[in-house]
């Protein structure tokens, strides 16, 4: 099984959609986002998403550091 990208993507208005991408899934959606408006569809572990670029004000990509401390 892939390693999994934790992503966020930030819509305009304020939500916020954490979803789990494969590098894979993740060049496909920054390729669509690059490539204008429109819909376009993230396959994620919990189903099928629908996502309007045209609302996307960011995403933000987790660094694959995992770090443990207090």
């Amino acid at each position: 099984m892939p390693a999994l990208n934790r992503v966020e993507v930030g819509f305009d208005g304020g939500q916020v959609l954490p979803v789990r991408l494969d590098d894979e899934q993740l060049k496909d959606f920054r390729g669509a986002l690059g490539a204008g408006e429109g819909w376009h569809e993230v396959a994620d572990d919990e189903g099928t998403l629908a996502v309007d670029l045209a609302k996307v004000v960011f995403v933000r990509i987790a660094s694959s550091d995992q770090k443990v401390g207090f």
